[in-house]
């Protein structure tokens, strides 16, 4: 599994589309979270975002900063990474010449899905390497103290935002492999993320009860629920309470572990062609 491993790590440095997407989160992160709130502080003008003071972009709020794009839109770039690295096999007709050198399918899944963790690993580092730089120059432009986060919140906070984010590549890999492509899984995989659950959460659950109730089992309620007890701003889209910390962290490994296993059943059992 090691080798599958390696040679997972290698084409997915090698792979473009991959370092576009995370400039597109590192670009998305930072403009949303510092540079809009905070040139709407400058310029006197409120807006969307004028209930976000100064104090709420300084280093001492980097964790829930960080977090609060991975229930809907980081989390959206992470699927997709996930339908690319396992659906691109099915578009380029590469599964036969890759287990035709040896490695099971299982083998080739395990070195997959071990890579992917990493890939979700970097990404969630990279936003907060970004958001602790972003903070830091706000802090000192404004004279304001540079104060961070404990040790504890920090790695309590890359903990939650990678559970987050390998959770939804899962769900991309899971769609690659029951589609066996590329294009039909990320569209599904964005409507659901970026419309079903916002409608759900915004427009059924207050209406319907057992909305609400069915909410607090799905992925992304209990992500926008995690990263809310985390500190991430409450006027985000997809952050709010819905359950508490210790269920939603229960929820999503439940999701993760069933997502890996439902893509590696469907993997093995069914025809790669």
């Amino acid at each position: 599994m090691s080798r599958s491993f390696s040679a997972e790590i290698v084409k997915l440095v090698r792979r473009p589309s991959c370092w576009l997407l995370l400039g597109i989160a590192l670009v998305t992160s930072l403009t949303f979270t510092y540079v809009l709130p905070y040139a709407s502080i400058r310029s006197g003008t409120g807006g969307p975002n004028s209930d976000r003071t100064l104090p709420m972009l300084l280093p001492d709020q980097l964790v829930g900063n960080s977090l609060g794009g991975l229930p809907i839109f980081l989390g959206a770039i992470v699927l997709i990474i996930g339908v690319l690295v396992v659906g691109s096999e099915y578009g380029w007709d590469t599964w036969k010449t890759v287990l035709s050198q040896g490695p099971s399918r299982l083998e080739v899944y395990a070195g997959k899905v071990l890579a992917l963790a990493a890939a979700a690993l970097v990404v969630v580092l990279a936003v907060f390497a970004v958001g602790a730089v972003a903070g830091t120059l706000i802090a000192v432009t404004e004279s304001q103290p540079v104060r961070w986060p404990s040790i504890d919140d920090l790695l309590a906070g890359v903990g939650a935002g990678w559970l987050i984010a390998v959770t939804w590549t899962m769900l991309g890999v899971v769609l690659a492999v029951a589609m066996r492509s590329v294009a039909l899984p990320v569209g599904l995989g964005l409507v659901w993320m970026l419309a079903v659950q916002n409608l759900l959460a915004g427009v059924a659950a207050p209406l319907l009860d057992w909305v609400a109730q069915v909410q607090k089992g799905l992925p992304g309620p209990n992500a926008g629920s995690l990263v809310a007890a985390l500190g991430a701003p409450r006027d985000t889209p997809g952050v709010a309470v819905v359950v508490g910390a210790g269920q939603a962290v229960l929820v999503l490994a439940v999701y993760l572990i069933a997502f890996v296993l439902l893509a590696a059943l469907l993997l093995r059992r069914r025809d790669i062609g």
